[in-house]
Protein backbone atom coordinates (compact mmCIF):
# COMPACT_ATOMS: atom_id res chain seq x y z
CA UNK A 1 0.00 0.00 0.00
CA UNK A 2 1.45 3.21 -1.07
CA UNK A 3 1.68 6.59 1.08
CA UNK A 4 -0.97 8.02 -0.74
CA UNK A 5 -3.38 5.13 -0.36
CA UNK A 6 -2.81 5.20 3.47
CA UNK A 7 -3.34 8.99 3.70
CA UNK A 8 -6.54 8.40 1.43
CA UNK A 9 -7.57 6.05 3.92
CA UNK A 10 -6.50 7.49 6.95
CA UNK A 11 -8.63 10.68 5.79
CA UNK A 12 -11.95 8.53 4.83
CA UNK A 13 -11.67 6.72 8.24
CA UNK A 14 -11.69 10.61 10.29
CA UNK A 15 -14.30 11.84 7.78
CA UNK A 16 -16.52 8.86 8.75
CA UNK A 17 -15.77 9.37 12.34
CA UNK A 18 -16.84 12.27 12.53
CA UNK A 19 -20.04 11.84 10.18
CA UNK A 20 -20.75 9.45 13.36
CA UNK A 21 -21.01 12.51 15.52
CA UNK A 22 -24.26 13.13 16.82
CA UNK A 23 -24.69 16.29 15.82
CA UNK A 24 -22.57 16.03 11.95
CA UNK A 25 -25.78 16.57 10.23
CA UNK A 26 -26.88 20.12 12.04
CA UNK A 27 -23.23 20.87 11.44
CA UNK A 28 -22.98 20.41 7.56
CA UNK A 29 -26.52 22.21 7.02
CA UNK A 30 -25.09 25.39 8.60
CA UNK A 31 -21.71 24.95 7.00
CA UNK A 32 -23.28 24.37 3.51
CA UNK A 33 -25.69 27.42 3.85
CA UNK A 34 -22.59 29.71 5.21
CA UNK A 35 -20.23 28.57 2.49
CA UNK A 36 -23.16 29.34 -0.91
CA UNK A 37 -24.94 32.36 0.85
CA UNK A 38 -21.03 33.64 1.10
CA UNK A 39 -19.97 32.92 -2.41
CA UNK A 40 -23.21 34.22 -3.69
CA UNK A 41 -22.81 37.69 -1.81
CA UNK A 42 -19.20 37.63 -3.18
CA UNK A 43 -20.08 36.63 -6.85
CA UNK A 44 -22.94 38.94 -7.09
CA UNK A 45 -20.85 42.29 -6.41
CA UNK A 46 -18.45 40.50 -8.89
CA UNK A 47 -21.31 40.64 -11.93
CA UNK A 48 -23.37 43.49 -10.80
CA UNK A 49 -20.58 46.22 -10.19
CA UNK A 50 -20.58 47.02 -13.96
CA UNK A 51 -24.38 46.92 -14.21
CA UNK A 52 -24.79 48.63 -10.79
CA UNK A 53 -22.39 51.62 -11.82
CA UNK A 54 -23.91 52.65 -15.44
CA UNK A 55 -27.31 52.35 -13.88
CA UNK A 56 -26.71 54.29 -10.53
CA UNK A 57 -23.47 55.63 -10.71
CA UNK A 58 -22.46 52.88 -7.70
CA UNK A 59 -21.13 49.49 -8.11
CA UNK A 60 -22.46 48.14 -4.78
CA UNK A 61 -26.04 49.62 -4.93
CA UNK A 62 -27.27 45.86 -5.78
CA UNK A 63 -24.73 44.17 -3.53
CA UNK A 64 -25.63 46.34 -0.55
CA UNK A 65 -29.70 44.98 -1.06
CA UNK A 66 -28.52 41.76 -1.46
CA UNK A 67 -26.48 41.50 1.47
CA UNK A 68 -29.66 43.03 3.63
CA UNK A 69 -31.81 40.76 2.70
CA UNK A 70 -28.83 38.51 3.57
CA UNK A 71 -28.94 39.57 7.00
CA UNK A 72 -33.32 39.08 7.11
CA UNK A 73 -32.11 35.85 5.98
CA UNK A 74 -29.87 34.95 9.10
CA UNK A 75 -32.22 36.49 11.25
CA UNK A 76 -35.10 33.62 9.58
CA UNK A 77 -32.42 31.14 9.96
CA UNK A 78 -32.14 31.55 13.47
CA UNK A 79 -35.68 31.95 13.65
CA UNK A 80 -36.30 28.94 12.38
CA UNK A 81 -33.71 26.91 14.70
CA UNK A 82 -35.74 27.96 17.35
CA UNK A 83 -39.23 27.34 16.49
CA UNK A 84 -40.58 24.26 18.14
CA UNK A 85 -42.03 21.71 15.38
CA UNK A 86 -45.24 21.21 17.09
CA UNK A 87 -45.67 25.09 16.46
CA UNK A 88 -44.63 24.55 13.09
CA UNK A 89 -47.10 22.46 12.10
CA UNK A 90 -50.27 24.45 14.68
CA UNK A 91 -48.75 27.41 12.01
CA UNK A 92 -48.34 25.75 9.12
CA UNK A 93 -52.21 26.11 7.51
CA UNK A 94 -52.85 29.84 8.80
CA UNK A 95 -49.26 30.44 6.68
CA UNK A 96 -50.44 29.16 3.94
CA UNK A 97 -53.58 31.13 4.00
CA UNK A 98 -51.57 33.93 4.43
CA UNK A 99 -49.46 33.38 1.68
CA UNK A 100 -52.52 32.41 -0.91
CA UNK A 101 -53.58 35.97 0.22
CA UNK A 102 -50.90 37.52 -0.99
CA UNK A 103 -50.85 36.18 -4.15
CA UNK A 104 -54.32 37.16 -4.57
CA UNK A 105 -53.55 40.51 -3.90
CA UNK A 106 -50.47 40.50 -6.14
CA UNK A 107 -52.80 40.50 -9.15
CA UNK A 108 -55.24 43.53 -7.80
CA UNK A 109 -54.38 46.82 -9.51
CA UNK A 110 -53.10 49.28 -7.48
CA UNK A 111 -51.46 46.50 -5.00
CA UNK A 112 -48.62 44.35 -7.20
CA UNK A 113 -45.75 46.10 -8.43
CA UNK A 114 -45.50 45.42 -12.08
CA UNK A 115 -42.05 45.54 -13.85
CA UNK A 116 -41.81 44.40 -17.07
CA UNK A 117 -45.66 43.23 -17.68
CA UNK A 118 -45.17 41.23 -14.60
CA UNK A 119 -47.05 41.54 -11.40
CA UNK A 120 -44.79 39.40 -8.77
CA UNK A 121 -44.07 42.04 -5.84
CA UNK A 122 -45.24 43.70 -2.51
CA UNK A 123 -43.90 46.67 -1.75
CA UNK A 124 -43.71 47.05 1.77
CA UNK A 125 -41.86 50.08 2.85
CA UNK A 126 -38.38 50.13 1.46
CA UNK A 127 -38.69 45.93 0.96
CA UNK A 128 -40.32 44.45 -2.12
CA UNK A 129 -40.97 40.75 -1.41
CA UNK A 130 -42.18 38.12 -3.46
CA UNK A 131 -44.99 35.73 -2.10
CA UNK A 132 -44.35 33.46 -5.09
CA UNK A 133 -41.13 32.34 -2.87
CA UNK A 134 -42.94 32.73 0.53
CA UNK A 135 -45.81 30.05 -0.85
CA UNK A 136 -43.18 27.61 -2.20
CA UNK A 137 -41.94 27.54 2.09
CA UNK A 138 -45.84 27.13 3.08
CA UNK A 139 -46.54 24.41 0.69
CA UNK A 140 -43.43 22.35 1.62
CA UNK A 141 -44.77 22.65 5.71
CA UNK A 142 -48.68 22.73 5.02
CA UNK A 143 -48.56 19.49 3.01
CA UNK A 144 -46.08 17.49 5.10
CA UNK A 145 -48.29 18.47 8.30
CA UNK A 146 -51.50 17.15 6.58
CA UNK A 147 -50.39 13.90 4.74
CA UNK A 148 -48.93 13.22 8.12
CA UNK A 149 -51.90 13.83 9.76
CA UNK A 150 -53.88 11.82 6.95
CA UNK A 151 -51.41 9.01 7.16
CA UNK A 152 -52.07 8.87 10.55
CA UNK A 153 -55.96 7.90 10.43
CA UNK A 154 -54.97 5.78 7.29
CA UNK A 155 -57.08 7.86 5.30
CA UNK A 156 -58.24 7.08 1.15
CA UNK A 157 -56.34 7.90 -1.51
CA UNK A 158 -58.86 10.68 -1.94
CA UNK A 159 -58.09 12.35 1.41
CA UNK A 160 -54.46 12.33 0.76
CA UNK A 161 -54.68 14.03 -2.14
CA UNK A 162 -57.83 16.22 -1.20
CA UNK A 163 -57.23 19.03 -0.39
CA UNK A 164 -53.51 19.34 -0.92
CA UNK A 165 -53.51 18.56 -4.79
CA UNK A 166 -56.46 21.22 -5.29
CA UNK A 167 -54.28 24.11 -3.35
CA UNK A 168 -51.24 23.16 -5.09
CA UNK A 169 -53.15 23.46 -8.46
CA UNK A 170 -55.05 26.58 -7.52
CA UNK A 171 -51.21 27.86 -6.21
CA UNK A 172 -49.82 26.95 -9.58
CA UNK A 173 -52.47 29.01 -11.25
CA UNK A 174 -52.21 32.00 -9.54
CA UNK A 175 -48.51 32.19 -10.04
CA UNK A 176 -49.25 31.90 -14.25
CA UNK A 177 -51.28 34.38 -13.68
CA UNK A 178 -48.43 36.82 -12.68
CA UNK A 179 -46.89 35.15 -15.26
CA UNK A 180 -44.15 33.22 -13.81
CA UNK A 181 -43.52 29.97 -15.02
CA UNK A 182 -40.48 29.62 -13.26
CA UNK A 183 -41.54 29.66 -10.16
CA UNK A 184 -44.71 27.43 -11.68
CA UNK A 185 -41.81 24.94 -12.36
CA UNK A 186 -40.86 24.97 -8.70
CA UNK A 187 -44.08 24.40 -7.14
CA UNK A 188 -45.17 21.42 -9.08
CA UNK A 189 -41.92 20.00 -8.13
CA UNK A 190 -43.13 20.83 -4.45
CA UNK A 191 -46.39 19.21 -5.11
CA UNK A 192 -44.51 15.89 -6.80
CA UNK A 193 -42.12 15.36 -4.13
CA UNK A 194 -44.71 15.76 -1.18
CA UNK A 195 -47.17 13.24 -2.99
CA UNK A 196 -44.51 10.91 -3.58
CA UNK A 197 -42.86 11.13 0.07
CA UNK A 198 -45.89 10.89 1.04
CA UNK A 199 -46.36 7.60 -0.23
CA UNK A 200 -48.84 8.04 -2.90
CA UNK A 201 -49.05 5.15 -5.08
CA UNK A 202 -46.59 4.61 -8.00
CA UNK A 203 -48.85 4.50 -11.03
CA UNK A 204 -51.56 7.11 -9.76
CA UNK A 205 -47.91 9.07 -8.87
CA UNK A 206 -46.66 8.96 -12.64
CA UNK A 207 -50.33 9.61 -13.89
CA UNK A 208 -50.25 12.74 -11.90
CA UNK A 209 -46.36 13.44 -13.27
CA UNK A 210 -47.24 12.80 -16.81
CA UNK A 211 -50.02 15.22 -16.71
CA UNK A 212 -47.61 17.86 -15.11
CA UNK A 213 -44.72 17.68 -17.40
CA UNK A 214 -48.01 18.11 -20.19
CA UNK A 215 -49.39 21.35 -18.72
CA UNK A 216 -45.70 22.74 -18.00
CA UNK A 217 -45.55 22.27 -21.89
CA UNK A 218 -48.74 23.90 -22.84
CA UNK A 219 -47.50 26.81 -20.53
CA UNK A 220 -44.26 26.94 -22.28
CA UNK A 221 -45.39 26.92 -25.79
CA UNK A 222 -48.65 29.11 -24.82
CA UNK A 223 -46.58 32.89 -24.52
CA UNK A 224 -44.58 34.57 -26.61
CA UNK A 225 -41.68 34.87 -24.81
CA UNK A 226 -41.73 31.36 -23.14
CA UNK A 227 -42.43 29.85 -27.15
CA UNK A 228 -39.43 31.74 -28.08
CA UNK A 229 -37.07 30.42 -25.05
CA UNK A 230 -37.86 26.90 -26.25
CA UNK A 231 -37.47 28.19 -30.15
CA UNK A 232 -34.25 29.07 -28.91
CA UNK A 233 -33.31 25.26 -27.07
CA UNK A 234 -34.10 23.36 -29.81
CA UNK A 235 -32.22 26.00 -32.94
CA UNK A 236 -29.84 27.80 -30.79
CA UNK A 237 -28.56 28.58 -34.33
CA UNK A 238 -31.68 30.19 -36.29
CA UNK A 239 -31.39 33.58 -33.94
CA UNK A 240 -27.85 33.91 -32.79
CA UNK A 241 -28.11 38.04 -31.99
CA UNK A 242 -31.93 37.43 -30.91
CA UNK A 243 -33.92 35.44 -29.08
CA UNK A 244 -30.20 32.77 -28.19
CA UNK A 245 -28.15 35.35 -27.80
CA UNK A 246 -28.50 35.24 -23.71
CA UNK A 247 -27.44 31.43 -23.97
CA UNK A 248 -24.98 31.12 -26.27
CA UNK A 249 -23.24 34.51 -24.22
CA UNK A 250 -23.23 31.79 -20.91
CA UNK A 251 -21.77 29.46 -23.29
CA UNK A 252 -19.23 31.75 -24.30
CA UNK A 253 -18.16 32.75 -20.35
CA UNK A 254 -18.05 29.06 -19.40
CA UNK A 255 -15.95 28.27 -21.84
CA UNK A 256 -13.43 31.55 -21.25
CA UNK A 257 -12.96 30.67 -17.80
CA UNK A 258 -11.03 26.91 -18.51
CA UNK A 259 -9.41 25.15 -15.63
CA UNK A 260 -8.62 27.79 -13.32
CA UNK A 261 -10.75 31.10 -14.45
CA UNK A 262 -9.47 34.63 -15.26
CA UNK A 263 -9.65 35.60 -11.75
CA UNK A 264 -12.12 36.70 -9.73
CA UNK A 265 -13.47 40.08 -10.68
CA UNK A 266 -12.21 39.33 -14.39
CA UNK A 267 -15.21 38.06 -16.08
CA UNK A 268 -15.78 40.25 -19.44
CA UNK A 269 -19.63 39.10 -19.96
CA UNK A 270 -20.59 40.98 -16.84
CA UNK A 271 -19.67 44.25 -19.07
CA UNK A 272 -23.25 44.24 -20.81
CA UNK A 273 -22.14 41.30 -22.95
CA UNK A 274 -24.64 38.21 -20.73
CA UNK A 275 -28.02 40.11 -19.70
CA UNK A 276 -28.92 38.97 -16.00
CA UNK A 277 -25.42 37.66 -15.04
CA UNK A 278 -26.19 38.55 -11.47
CA UNK A 279 -29.30 36.68 -11.51
CA UNK A 280 -30.21 33.50 -14.03
CA UNK A 281 -27.33 33.62 -15.69
CA UNK A 282 -24.43 33.69 -12.40
CA UNK A 283 -23.17 30.33 -12.85
CA UNK A 284 -21.57 31.42 -16.22
CA UNK A 285 -19.86 34.00 -14.19
CA UNK A 286 -19.09 31.60 -11.66
CA UNK A 287 -17.38 29.44 -14.53
CA UNK A 288 -15.87 32.47 -15.97
CA UNK A 289 -13.91 33.88 -13.14
CA UNK A 290 -13.17 30.86 -11.01
CA UNK A 291 -13.19 27.98 -13.99
CA UNK A 292 -13.95 24.73 -13.79
CA UNK A 293 -13.11 24.16 -10.34
CA UNK A 294 -15.35 27.01 -9.23
CA UNK A 295 -18.03 25.13 -10.97
CA UNK A 296 -17.18 22.18 -9.02
CA UNK A 297 -17.22 23.52 -5.83
CA UNK A 298 -21.14 24.49 -6.34
CA UNK A 299 -21.84 21.21 -7.25
CA UNK A 300 -20.20 19.80 -4.64
CA UNK A 301 -21.86 21.52 -2.15
CA UNK A 302 -25.02 21.34 -3.70
CA UNK A 303 -24.28 17.35 -4.05
CA UNK A 304 -23.28 17.80 0.16
CA UNK A 305 -26.84 19.50 0.85
CA UNK A 306 -28.30 16.06 -0.71
CA UNK A 307 -26.58 13.60 0.92
CA UNK A 308 -26.65 15.24 3.88
CA UNK A 309 -30.61 16.79 3.63
CA UNK A 310 -31.84 13.00 2.92
CA UNK A 311 -29.82 11.91 5.53
CA UNK A 312 -31.90 13.76 8.01
CA UNK A 313 -35.08 12.58 6.19
CA UNK A 314 -34.14 8.47 6.82
CA UNK A 315 -32.94 9.30 10.56
CA UNK A 316 -36.21 11.02 11.79
CA UNK A 317 -38.60 8.75 14.01
CA UNK A 318 -40.81 12.00 12.93
CA UNK A 319 -42.91 11.15 9.93
CA UNK A 320 -43.45 14.98 9.63
CA UNK A 321 -40.07 15.67 9.30
CA UNK A 322 -39.65 12.41 6.57
CA UNK A 323 -41.83 14.27 4.69
CA UNK A 324 -40.62 17.91 5.31
CA UNK A 325 -36.79 17.15 4.92
CA UNK A 326 -37.02 14.92 1.94
CA UNK A 327 -39.47 17.34 -0.24
CA UNK A 328 -37.26 20.76 0.60
CA UNK A 329 -34.08 18.84 -0.31
CA UNK A 330 -35.93 17.83 -3.47
CA UNK A 331 -37.33 21.26 -4.24
CA UNK A 332 -33.83 23.41 -3.56
CA UNK A 333 -31.65 20.73 -5.66
CA UNK A 334 -34.07 20.37 -8.78
CA UNK A 335 -34.10 24.04 -8.25
CA UNK A 336 -30.06 24.62 -8.65
CA UNK A 337 -29.75 21.46 -11.18
CA UNK A 338 -32.16 23.28 -13.55
CA UNK A 339 -30.81 26.38 -12.84
CA UNK A 340 -27.44 25.05 -13.81
CA UNK A 341 -29.00 22.68 -16.48
CA UNK A 342 -29.81 25.62 -18.74
CA UNK A 343 -26.91 27.84 -18.25
CA UNK A 344 -24.98 25.18 -19.71
CA UNK A 345 -27.46 24.37 -22.47
CA UNK A 346 -28.89 21.17 -21.54
CA UNK A 347 -31.85 22.86 -20.71
CA UNK A 348 -34.56 25.55 -22.41
CA UNK A 349 -34.11 28.50 -20.40
CA UNK A 350 -36.50 28.95 -17.06
CA UNK A 351 -35.61 31.71 -14.84
CA UNK A 352 -35.13 29.61 -11.69
CA UNK A 353 -32.73 30.90 -9.81
CA UNK A 354 -29.68 29.24 -8.21
CA UNK A 355 -30.44 28.61 -4.72
CA UNK A 356 -28.81 31.13 -2.24
CA UNK A 357 -26.28 32.42 -4.95
CA UNK A 358 -27.98 34.39 -7.65
CA UNK A 359 -29.07 37.97 -6.68
CA UNK A 360 -32.82 38.09 -5.05
CA UNK A 361 -33.64 39.18 -2.20
CA UNK A 362 -36.85 37.45 -1.13
CA UNK A 363 -35.75 34.28 -2.73
CA UNK A 364 -32.30 34.13 -0.58
CA UNK A 365 -33.91 35.00 2.73
CA UNK A 366 -36.33 32.55 2.18
CA UNK A 367 -33.95 29.86 1.01
CA UNK A 368 -32.24 30.57 4.29
CA UNK A 369 -35.29 30.18 6.11
CA UNK A 370 -35.69 26.89 4.70
CA UNK A 371 -32.28 25.71 5.56
CA UNK A 372 -32.92 26.92 8.97
CA UNK A 373 -36.11 24.36 9.34
CA UNK A 374 -33.52 21.84 7.83
CA UNK A 375 -31.10 22.35 10.62
CA UNK A 376 -34.05 22.25 13.08
CA UNK A 377 -34.47 18.87 11.92
CA UNK A 378 -31.10 18.25 11.86
CA UNK A 379 -30.90 18.57 15.52
CA UNK A 380 -34.01 16.08 16.16
CA UNK A 381 -32.08 13.14 15.31
CA UNK A 382 -32.38 10.52 17.55
CA UNK A 383 -28.33 10.62 18.53
CA UNK A 384 -28.82 13.99 18.08
CA UNK A 385 -31.46 14.85 20.85
CA UNK A 386 -30.00 12.37 23.40
CA UNK A 387 -26.76 14.31 22.94
CA UNK A 388 -27.95 17.62 23.49
CA UNK A 389 -30.59 16.68 26.38
CA UNK A 390 -27.79 15.00 27.74
CA UNK A 391 -25.47 18.49 27.78
CA UNK A 392 -23.21 17.81 24.74
CA UNK A 393 -24.16 20.91 22.90
CA UNK A 394 -21.14 21.91 21.15
CA UNK A 395 -20.09 25.31 20.51
CA UNK A 396 -22.17 26.59 17.71
CA UNK A 397 -25.80 25.40 20.13
CA UNK A 398 -24.74 27.05 23.49
CA UNK A 399 -23.24 30.45 21.28
CA UNK A 400 -26.77 30.09 19.67
CA UNK A 401 -28.37 29.46 22.79
CA UNK A 402 -30.53 26.91 20.96
CA UNK A 403 -33.44 25.17 22.72
CA UNK A 404 -33.16 21.97 23.83
CA UNK A 405 -34.88 19.54 20.85
CA UNK A 406 -38.11 17.91 21.93
CA UNK A 407 -38.27 14.11 22.33
CA UNK A 408 -40.25 12.04 19.97
CA UNK A 409 -42.78 9.18 21.64
CA UNK A 410 -44.61 7.35 19.14
CA UNK A 411 -46.19 5.80 22.55
CA UNK A 412 -46.84 9.02 24.04
CA UNK A 413 -48.42 10.56 20.45
CA UNK A 414 -50.16 6.95 20.17
CA UNK A 415 -52.06 7.54 23.67
CA UNK A 416 -52.84 10.74 23.42
CA UNK A 417 -54.50 9.75 19.66
CA UNK A 418 -56.73 7.27 21.62
CA UNK A 419 -57.95 10.03 24.25
CA UNK A 420 -59.05 11.95 21.16
CA UNK A 421 -60.93 9.39 19.69
CA UNK A 422 -62.75 8.47 22.83
CA UNK A 423 -63.62 12.49 23.92
CA UNK A 424 -65.33 12.01 19.86
CA UNK A 425 -67.41 9.61 20.96
CA UNK A 426 -67.81 5.98 20.10
CA UNK A 427 -69.49 6.30 16.80
CA UNK A 428 -67.28 9.10 15.50
CA UNK A 429 -63.69 7.59 13.48
CA UNK A 430 -60.82 10.35 14.00
CA UNK A 431 -61.74 12.11 10.23
CA UNK A 432 -65.35 13.01 12.05
CA UNK A 433 -67.64 10.79 9.48
CA UNK A 434 -69.90 7.78 11.20
CA UNK A 435 -69.45 4.21 10.61
CA UNK A 436 -71.25 1.11 11.38
CA UNK A 437 -68.30 -0.20 13.15
CA UNK A 438 -67.60 2.77 15.37
CA UNK A 439 -64.76 5.31 15.44
CA UNK A 440 -61.81 2.53 15.65
CA UNK A 441 -63.06 0.20 12.99
CA UNK A 442 -64.52 2.40 10.69
CA UNK A 443 -63.09 1.62 6.80
CA UNK A 444 -60.91 -1.51 8.46
CA UNK A 445 -58.63 0.44 10.40
CA UNK A 446 -57.06 -1.59 13.19
CA UNK A 447 -57.98 -0.97 16.46
CA UNK A 448 -55.94 1.79 18.24
CA UNK A 449 -53.65 0.07 20.85
CA UNK A 450 -54.17 0.79 24.72
CA UNK A 451 -52.79 3.48 26.42
CA UNK A 452 -49.70 2.41 28.66
CA UNK A 453 -50.27 2.04 32.05
CA UNK A 454 -49.03 5.51 33.56
CA UNK A 455 -45.70 4.91 35.85
CA UNK A 456 -45.39 5.50 39.55
CA UNK A 457 -44.63 8.99 39.76
CA UNK A 458 -45.15 10.05 36.73
CA UNK A 459 -46.77 13.41 36.55
CA UNK A 460 -50.86 13.85 35.27
CA UNK A 461 -49.81 17.24 33.71
CA UNK A 462 -51.41 18.67 30.79
CA UNK A 463 -48.08 19.85 29.21
CA UNK A 464 -47.16 16.96 28.13
CA UNK A 465 -50.24 16.07 26.63
CA UNK A 466 -50.27 19.09 24.46
CA UNK A 467 -46.94 18.60 23.69
CA UNK A 468 -47.40 15.36 22.22
CA UNK A 469 -50.68 16.11 20.19
CA UNK A 470 -48.51 18.31 17.66
CA UNK A 471 -46.27 15.22 17.31
CA UNK A 472 -48.44 12.28 15.95
CA UNK A 473 -47.17 9.54 14.28
CA UNK A 474 -47.93 9.31 10.70
CA UNK A 475 -47.92 5.61 10.15
CA UNK A 476 -49.91 3.16 12.53
CA UNK A 477 -47.56 1.52 15.22
CA UNK A 478 -46.15 -2.01 14.35
CA UNK A 479 -48.36 -3.28 17.25
CA UNK A 480 -51.18 -2.10 15.66
CA UNK A 481 -50.68 -3.30 11.96
CA UNK A 482 -50.17 -6.63 13.99
CA UNK A 483 -53.52 -6.66 15.15
CA UNK A 484 -55.14 -5.89 12.01
CA UNK A 485 -53.54 -9.05 10.22
CA UNK A 486 -54.60 -11.10 12.95
CA UNK A 487 -58.49 -10.36 12.46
Amino acid sequence: MTTATRRLDSTATRFGAWLARPLASFHLIVTIATLLTVLGLVMVLSASSVEAYADGGSAYSLFVQQAMFAGIGLVLFYLALRIPLRRLRQWSFPVFALSMLALLLVLLPGIGSEVQGARRWLVIGPISIQPSEVIKVSLVVWGAHLLASRRSERATLKELLVPLVPAGLLVCLLVVLQPNLSTTIALGIVLMALLWFGGLPARLFVTIAASGVVAAVVLALSAGYRSDRMRAFFNPGDDPQGIGYQARQAMYSLADGGIWGRGLGQSRAKWSYLPNSHNDFIFAIIGEELGFLGCMLVLGLFALFVFTGLRIATRSVDPFLKILIATATTWITSQALINIGYVVGLLPVTGLQLPLVSAGGSSLAITLFMFGIIANAARHEPEAVSALNAGQDGRVSRLLRLPKPEVYSPVRAEQARARSVNRRGPGRPPNGRGGAEGGRKGRGRPDLPEPPRRRSGESRGTGSLRATRAWEPSYPMPHARERGRSR
